[in-house]
């Protein structure tokens, strides 16, 4: 049956993140964006309450909850600031492959590893999901990474690009070839912790938006990794672990884009009434009550279709399509709905005095990161084409 209502439990996670998202995420946004410091304090405060590593199955010490309930959250601490969100949600993607394809051995001990407590820094846990290349994003059969077997060990090689999380990661997600010449089937998975010699992180990139996030190249030179830690423990199976978890990942993803545009709306719809032209709030103006009317429409539209794929995949059904109907539309939307926030506040919205101008520059890589825009639509044209 279709339901539009949360449960109890739903509504309760939803409150806790809303308040968690409005006392301490976004008091914080402004500096972290100018600063470009990584929020640990507030994700040690996040990780107390139980909203990190959300999607870590009970039986290895997480909340086991769906992508529905991650959506939900993801969507109030992106309203926070999306920076502080991508830093917290990038374990969502490391940690999909791991949830999806691990052995009990490998769960145990990493999923273990970012629920069961914190480092002795007193900071949690985070980790990493390593494909992009500096010349494999979209096109992920084109990574350069090997992974050569000696003995009980595989030696990695190779570098990785635009990796979140890259220097304050406890381990990482790595896909590399162990089989050049089979394509896209000699692909293969390893979880590699972070202080494996050999490893070199490079410096913070200096993004556009987004700055709490930490965004770096990930080196591996001839890095030693047990044979224990191919995921699933067999070759071959790394471009469907890669591939699955953005079927996970990618509603929430998509949510965090609706959770930006609802703070872009309701910024632009608080100004919209203080401010006055011609004698009324300009909100009374067709031509900007029209604006408004247009962004809250399609925020509500793409949270209708980031909760749809998310309850999909929650049902064990196949939501590739609807996935990529999500990250497309949220991602789109959001672009547009911050522009005209900007656009709302007229030449104060240009200003990094107000708040839309910061949303409008962290908009931005929705449409990039976890597959473009573009890329989305490549997939909608596949499904549908093979539907038919």
């Amino acid at each position: 049956m279709i339901g539009y209502g949360l449960s109890d439990d739903q509504k309760m996670y939803q409150k806790t993140a809303r308040d968690f998202a409005r006392d301490v995420i976004r008091p914080a946004s402004e500096h972290h964006d100018q600063t470009g410091e990584y929020p640990w304090e507030i994700l040690t405060k996040a990780w107390e309450l139980g909203l990190l590593n959300t999607m870590v199955p009970a039986e290895y010490g997480g909340l086991g909850l769906g992508a529905l309930e991650a959506c939900i959250l993801s969507e109030e601490m992106a309203w926070g600031c999306t920076g502080i969100g991508t830093a917290m949600e990038a374990n969502q993607l490391a940690t999909a492959p791991l949830i999806m394809f691990g052995t009990e051995e490998q769960k145990k001990k990493y999923l273990g590893m970012l629920v069961d407590g914190l480092k002795d820094d007193g900071t949690p846990h985070m980790a990493a999901y390593c494909v992009t290349e500096p010349g494999a994003g979209s096109d992920v059969q084109a990574v350069k990474t090997r992974a050569v077997k000696e003995g009980d060990v595989y030696r990695i090689s190779g570098q990785k690009m635009w990796i979140t999380n890259g220097a304050k990661a406890s381990w990482y997600f790595v896909l590399a070839y162990t089989d050049p010449d089979a394509g896209y089937r000699g692909l293969t998975g390893f979880i590699v912790d972070a202080d494996t010699p050999g490893i070199e992180v490079g410096r913070k990139e200096i993004n556009l938006g987004q700055k709490a996030s930490d965004t770096r190249s990930i080196s591996f030179d001839n890095v030693e990794v047990p044979a224990e830690n191919v995921l699933g423990g067999k070759e071959g199976g790394g471009w469907a672990q890669a591939m699955g978890a953005f079927d996970k990942s990618r509603p929430i993803v998509a949510s965090a884009a609706v959770g930006l545009a609802r703070a872009a709306f309701e910024h632009a719809r608080a100004y919209s009434l203080e401010r006055t032209t011609f004698g009324k709030p300009i909100a009374r103006h067709q031509a900007v009550s029209f604006m408004l009317s247009d962004m809250a429409m399609n925020i509500q539209a793409a949270r209708h279709l980031v909760w749809e794929s998310a309850w999909l995949h929650d049902q064990g059904e196949r939501n590739t399509k609807q996935a990529a109907f999500a990250k497309a539309f949220a991602a789109d939307m959001a672009v547009k709905v911050a522009s005209d926030a900007v656009q709302v506040y007229g030449g104060y919205g240009y200003s990094t005095e107000y708040p839309v101008e910061k949303l409008y520059r962290d908009s931005k890589i929705f449409q990039i990161y976890e597959g473009t825009s573009q890329i989305q639509r490549v997939i909608i044209s596949r499904e549908i084409l093979r539907e038919a």
